[in-house]
């Protein structure tokens, strides 16, 4: 299952549906939001995508009532988690969390095969060596919004090779 990491999106609803869609053309099946989202207008064109998005919260919190409303009504397109989420997807645990320490926290304790982070604004692709002698994949995609970094930025993943790749926004 192919699928796009996106965090820090801060209410630029236009470039979250421009890296869903460019996802969704390199066959992503599911979007994961790490965060920052901000409000439910921000989702709206992404939802049009028809890819099942599934979004926490982050530290700017923006309106969670109306996000999760608007997930009520969504018919499942649409799962807020509030805080973070542990998810499983295509046979792998996946956690996310908007922060990047509480992320390698989790991908060190071995219980997850990819922890997905946000906040920094800075994307990272990194393969951890966890406590139960595994290997965990902390992915942070950076921001999709581009604010505070020198472009704006998402994930497209795989997960069935365990392949992560960043790309610009354009």
């Amino acid at each position: 299952m192919k699928i796009c990491i996106v965090s820090d999106s801060h209410d630029r609803g236009p470039m979250l549906a421009t890296a869903i869609a460019e996802a969704k053309t390199r066959g992503a099946e599911c979007v994961l939001h790490c965060g920052d989202l901000i409000g439910t207008n921000t989702l709206l064109a992404s939802l049009k995508l028809n890819l099942p998005i599934h979004v926490i919260h982050g530290n700017n919190l923006g309106d969670p009532v109306s996000i999760s409303r608007l997930a009520c009504r969504s018919e499942g397109q649409l799962s807020y988690y509030g805080n973070d989420a542990n998810l499983e997807l295509a046979g792998r645990c996946i956690f996310m969390t908007h922060y990047p320490h509480i992320g390698q926290a989790f991908a060190s304790a071995g219980d997850h095969d990819l922890v997905c982070c946000g906040h920094s604004h800075e994307p990272e692709i990194r393969c951890l060596d966890n406590v139960k002698g595994g290997k965990t994949w902390l992915v942070n995609p950076g921001t999709v919004a581009g604010l505070g970094a020198p472009a704006a930025t998402w994930i497209f993943g795989d997960l069935e090779t365990m392949d992560f790749d960043l790309q610009r926004l354009e």
